[in-house]
């Protein structure tokens, strides 16, 4: 089973951690089953950009992402060349390193 290393977020993962998933699973839904309260405000849907993550290692093993995930992430804050929406990631055989973003764009959470 792959491992997914979470390193530290200030608020959602302040120790960091490390997971082990089955191959096929969505990585988004994983990290949440592990304790790891990453953001999804539509409900790992593929219609916001809240469970922005950015892959420091393993991206290229990961599929292509689809245009639509490509559009939403323009909308992303801090993107990078390795941004990914965790809810549309399904793990392949290969370990993760994943950072989640310090900030997310999210209305609800921010109150408006």
């Amino acid at each position: 089973m792959p491992k997914i290393i979470v390193l530290p977020h200030e608020k959602i993962c302040p120790q960091g951690a490390e997971l082990e998933i089955e191959s096929g699973s969505n990585l988004c839904r994983s990290l949440l089953d592990h304790g790891i309260p990453i953001e999804h405000a539509c409900d790992l849907s593929g219609a916001c950009t809240t469970c922005h993550i950015v892959l420091k290692k393993g991206f290229d093993s990961l599929e292509e992402m689809d245009d639509v995930e490509a559009d939403l992430l323009d909308r992303a804050w801090g993107l990078t060349a390795e941004s990914r929406l965790s809810c549309q990631v399904k793990v392949q055989d290969e370990n993760l390193e994943v950072e989640i973003p310090k900030y997310t764009i999210n209305y609800v959470s921010e109150g408006h």
